[in-house]
């Protein structure tokens, strides 16, 4: 299959990009300065993060299109004002986890984030579910732009008049260059920020603008060292079918009103969990010294019988120092729980720790 490309290609060339092929894409894994500078200057400064990969799905519909999504989704979607958003997922039949994404209510209907891995896919399931009877759009037509930390919002703000005003997960139209880009104060790196929806031809020119005031392209390998520290989940890793949003510690994404009433997909495996509890969970490890306890590392008891694997580890930039995320049984997560990791064949020191293990710094509103 061919790689393809995003509208920002040619700019992650000029500016040195070392590439890796991810989800079919040709993507930016790091620029000259390095993982950890990046990651740093995201935190301390405003990164820009290229993440048109990534699936803007639009369906439009009328009150029965909320009604049918409220089947799918376990969101309270008819209490969601225009224009905010929710963190949730698409499961199937036992709650097992097809994909994880953000939906933001907007005017005749719907806008989806999805993963650039699972759009294609999402669509199909998407579209059977709702048997067709709604206009749905996988746009790629348009790029997908994040600007993620402190000096985020100053600096886009030059650019897209009033952004400043948006609480987080909240977003709106504006006006940019005779035409209009959708921008919701969000992000996944825990830090404040935004991401921009933009049409293709316009995405270079805007996105060198940002670098111009201040702003520097990140690659994914930084992204995925912000978004562990502030522990959220990346599918494919913390998520695919074998999890449900009760074992992945998710249960806050779950409308209450929605727990409680069911009736949405994988809503009689979802309650049964919330009634019994699950025989493994989600934690966050902290491994002693400068241990890196990389994805598919065991995890053993101190009788060193194997409880659980890491997901996701790395060394994190803005807590000096290795961290980790894992399922492992329930009976050993409570936090300071004292865990094996096992690397090159021998047990390491480790704990089990609260998430996230970097305080996020999000804009907090009424949404």
């Amino acid at each position: 299959m061919e790689i393809k490309k995003t509208s920002l290609n040619k700019l992650h060339q000029d500016n040195k990009a070392k590439f890796v092929e991810f989800a079919g894409y040709e993507m930016p894994i790091q620029y000259s300065k390095g993982i950890v500078e990046e990651h740093k200057f995201t935190r301390s400064n405003a990164g820009i993060f290229d993440v048109s990969h990534m699936g803007q799905l639009y369906i439009y519909g009328d009150d029965k299109l909320t009604d049918d999504l409220e089947k799918i989704f376990p969101l309270d979607l008819k209490n969601l004002r225009q224009n905010c958003s929710k963190y949730s997922f698409l499961m199937n039949d036992n709650a097992g986890i097809y994909d994880d994404l953000i939906i933001t209510k907007i005017e005749k209907g719907y806008l989806i984030i999805l993963n650039a891995a699972c759009k294609d896919n999402d669509f199909k399931i998407l579209s059977n579910l709702l048997k067709d009877k709604y206009e749905m759009v996988l746009d790629d037509q348009r790029s997908l732009i994040a600007i993620q930390g402190p000096k985020s919002v100053e600096i886009l703000n030059k650019i897209i008049d009033g952004v400043e005003k948006l609480n987080f997960m909240t977003g709106n139209w504006f006006d940019y260059k005779d035409t209009k880009v959708f921008a919701t104060r969000s992000g996944y790196t825990g830090e404040d920020g935004f991401e921009i929806s933009i049409k293709n031809e316009l995405a270079e020119e805007f996105t060198q603008f940002l670098i111009e005031n201040g702003a520097q392209l990140i690659g994914l390998g930084a992204r995925d060292t912000l978004r562990l520290e502030a522990g959220l989940c990346l599918y494919g890793h913390e998520l695919d079918t074998e999890k449900t949003p009760i074992e992945a510690n998710l249960k806050w994404a779950i409308s209450k009103e929605r727990i409680s009433n069911g009736g949405f997909v994988g809503s009689e495996k979802i309650m049964k969990e919330i009634k019994e509890g699950t025989s493994k969970i989600r934690v966050g490890i902290k491994p002693e010294g400068r241990l890196i306890a990389r994805e598919k590392t065991k995890i053993f008891n101190e009788a060193e019988k194997p409880i659980g694997e890491v997901t996701s580890g790395t060394y994190g930039p803005s807590v000096n120092g290795p961290i980790a995320m894992g399922y492992i049984d329930k009976e050993f997560s409570k936090i300071d729980t004292k865990i094996l990791l096992e690397v090159r064949g021998k047990k390491h020191s480790a704990s089990i720790c609260g998430l996230p293990f970097y305080k996020k710094s999000y804009v907090k509103g009424v949404n």
